[in-house]
């Protein structure tokens, strides 16, 4: 086949270090901005990203020519040095080290935007831990306990 051709759509959840409310509601439009920006300088243009206080929820198309780990190290270390230069209260910001990254059917993409808009409401009755243990338990992904908060 001559042409290389992909449609990935991900699904990439993390939090900051520590669960510590850095993303108010003044910093989040900007943040969400500045990262789809990022990616799209990847080839791998966000279709939504919605965060709360403490993590972050991006769906993304993803590109045929980078890999996931090089997206989130680029859009975790570019937010990052951003974020710092916002405010002094931001000066000690920081994400955690690891991430989760799921893959999405084109025919679920609706479902998964409609998750991401809804966040606030979700995150009244549900703990970011407990979520992101569920995401963990539904895409049947293996984890130490001991590894998976920082």
């Amino acid at each position: 086949m001559p042409q290389s051709l992909a449609n990935l759509y991900i699904h990439l959840i993390f939090s900051t270090k520590d669960r510590f409310p850095f993303l108010t509601d003044d910093v989040r439009p900007d943040l969400h901005a500045y990262m789809a920006t990022v990616l799209a300088n990847l080839n791998s243009p966000a279709m939504l990203i919605n965060s709360v206080q403490d993590h972050v929820h991006i769906l993304f198309t993803m590109s045929r020519t980078v890999t996931l780990a090089q997206v989130v190290e680029d859009v975790k270390k570019s937010s990052s040095k951003w974020i710092k230069t916002q405010s002094p209260q931001l000066a000690a910001f920081a994400w955690q080290a690891g991430y989760g990254g799921f893959s999405v059917s084109e025919s679920n993409v609706p479902k998964v935007e409609s998750y991401i808009r809804r966040q606030e409401e979700h995150h009244r009755v549900k703990s970011f831990q407990e979520e992101y243990q569920a995401f963990l338990m539904k895409h049947n992904i293996q984890y130490d306990e001991r590894y998976v908060w920082d």
